[in-house]
């Protein structure tokens, strides 16, 4: 699995532990972890042990977790990924999350894009799926901005923060 990718604007490098006292903001925040399956964190330690097991799921080639950093000042302003591989059936399910200041910019769609180049013409995949909250509106927009087709509601699909959420599956094909 490679450990970085670059866009115009972006370098998405695999997470390390050190990129904590980044990322720990951006997960405290309970704007940007609205729509998380994960509670705002309130310590640093959180993001440290959220890196690690990450860490471990690369290692085991199950998943792995990119920092989005800006080419030009090598600020850390949110993560993506792949949230699960599964070779056997060529698909993976993206993920990600930005940091409130870094809204609206297009950082989303552009880093995504190379997660979906990635994902088609190196692993050789088929599908790529995304999973969302039928009001997280924004993800929405840059499914949809990135050609992703709603296949339906997955109703009381998944438990966060204590209560089931419905939950859009959106999917790309290769052939799409």
């Amino acid at each position: 699995m490679i450990t970085e990718l670059q866009t115009e604007r972006l370098v998405l490098r695999q997470m390390r532990t050190a990129d904590s006292a980044s990322l720990f903001p951006i997960w405290s925040d309970p704007e940007v972890t609205r729509f998380m399956n994960i509670s705002s964190f309130t310590d640093e330690s959180q993001a440290v042990e959220m890196i690690e097991l990450l860490g471990k799921l690369a290692t085991e080639n199950q998943a792995i977790r990119y920092s989005i950093t800006e080419a030009e000042s090598g600020r850390i302003i949110g993560s993506c990924g792949f949230n699960a591989l599964d070779y056997d059936n060529a698909k993976t399910e993206i993920g990600y999350d930005l940091s409130r200041e870094c809204w609206g910019k297009g950082y989303v769609p552009e880093a995504l894009r190379a997660l979906i180049d990635y994902a088609f013409d190196t692993l050789g995949f088929n599908r790529i799926e995304a999973k969302v909250e039928p009001a997280n509106i924004n993800s929405i927009k840059v499914l949809q901005k990135l050609n992703f087709s709603l296949e339906g509601t997955l109703r009381q699909s998944e438990r966060s923060k204590g209560s089931f959420v419905d939950l859009c599956m959106y999917s790309r094909l290769a052939a799409d």
